[in-house]
């Protein structure tokens, strides 16, 4: 298999030979990892679960934690999931990948649809499938959100949403998902969506594929899957805890394949991610800061407030060397948005992760404003 090289040994690579700035600290914008504390109701009940250490987890484990994921789906989106509508996943990012191995295995000449830009996995999956890919190109003109294509999405066997989106934050409505939830049933493809930034948003809560199915009376989710993760949502990305749920008989052959993966969960992070997914008070405190950095973004750079994510998706002349400059000015680093894109989308964009505190924010966000006044690329 030959995998294209992933965004930041991308980004190392083009910013190997530039020396930054010595007038400022350096500033990495680049990565989607909150820098904040895991809250301590999680910590603490990690700590305390050591003792099922010397118990192997099992691969679609443990009732408490299944049960803390369900009360979650239903708590958030009103979706009353059955036992067997939902697995316990070591994150997400181990799903984007083997899922459609798993999916497309006896399928000759396969064809995966996904957004563009995109989480690099995605590609990286069709890579693992010998798939053919269909790029759903998120543009300015339509919105970044992906054009309903019969003559295309017809011949594909998976589609990969993720509203809301990395990395133009633009996120679906009720009725756009349902139109998918439509055009998945008449061509007979699963339609996954990537919601794992469904909680972070500034204002209305984002509406998750699950709510779209019901409400287009898809009521046995049929096709329809969606994978969700508490990496972002509760500062926890090393706990690799997310789930996949919707369509039972997709659901209940891909467990039987998780079985040979390798992929259960300790049961430490378990106990510690059941906690995570039970409680709402450290995800609005976070959400807060979130909102404050985007409104930051908004006043400082001039941009449209983001309602959604905690990236800005800051449209430049040229994304290569505006990124190189602005780290050789200004010490900052953000990523290009070719990096994430193919067929030339993202190239006149780079994308800024708002993940400090606002102080720290305000700051770096004024080096980038005082950058764009100076610096004409």
């Amino acid at each position: 298999m030959k995998f294209e090289k992933y965004p930041f040994e991308k980004l190392s690579e083009l910013l190997k030979d530039i020396k930054p700035s010595q007038e400022y600290s350096e500033a990495i914008l680049t990565i989607g990892e909150p820098q904040f504390e895991t809250p301590l109701i999680i910590q603490d009940e990690l700590k305390n679960s050591t003792k099922l250490l010397k118990k192997y987890p099992k691969t679609a484990g443990e009732e408490y934690l299944k049960t803390a994921q369900l009360g979650f789906v239903k708590r958030r989106f009103g979706v009353e999931l059955e036992q067997d509508e939902l697995i316990p996943t070591f994150g997400t990012r181990e799903v984007l990948f083997n899922f459609p191995q798993f999916l497309l295995f006896d399928v000759k000449n396969p064809i995966i649809a996904f957004t563009n830009p995109f989480y690099q996995i995605y590609e990286g999956a069709a890579t693992a499938c010998r798939a053919d890919v269909i790029h759903l190109n998120l543009t300015k003109e339509n919105g970044f959100k992906p054009d309903i294509s019969d003559a295309r999405l017809k011949k594909a066997n998976l589609v990969i949403l993720n509203s809301p989106n990395n990395p133009t934050s633009s996120t679906m409505s009720l009725d756009e998902l349902g139109k998918w939830v439509k055009l998945a049933l008449k061509y007979d493809f699963v339609l996954m969506n990537d919601e794992c930034y469904s909680e972070i948003y500034s204002n209305d809560a984002p509406v998750s594929l699950l709510e779209a199915s019901l409400h287009v009376g898809n009521t046995d989710f049929k096709n329809i899957l969606v994978i969700n993760s508490i990496s972002k949502r509760s500062s926890a990305p090393g706990l690799r805890s997310g789930f996949i749920a919707g369509d039972r008989n997709v659901l209940k052959e891909y467990l039987k394949y998780r079985t040979y993966v390798g992929v259960a969960v300790p049961l430490p992070l378990q106990k510690a991610a059941s906690v995570a997914w039970s409680d709402e008070l450290h995800v609005e405190k976070s959400r807060a800061v979130y909102k404050k950095n985007l409104e930051l973004a908004s006043e400082i750079l001039g941009v449209k407030k983001s309602d959604a994510t905690f990236y800005v998706w800051l449209e430049v002349d040229n994304d290569l060397e505006f990124t190189k400059r602005l780290y050789e000015k200004k010490s900052v680093k953000v990523l290009p948005g070719s990096f994430l894109g193919r067929e030339g989308i993202g190239s006149a964009y780079v994308r800024i992760a708002l993940v400090e505190n606002s102080e720290k924010t305000k700051e770096v966000l004024t080096r980038i404003s005082d950058f764009i006044k100076e610096d004409n690329i």
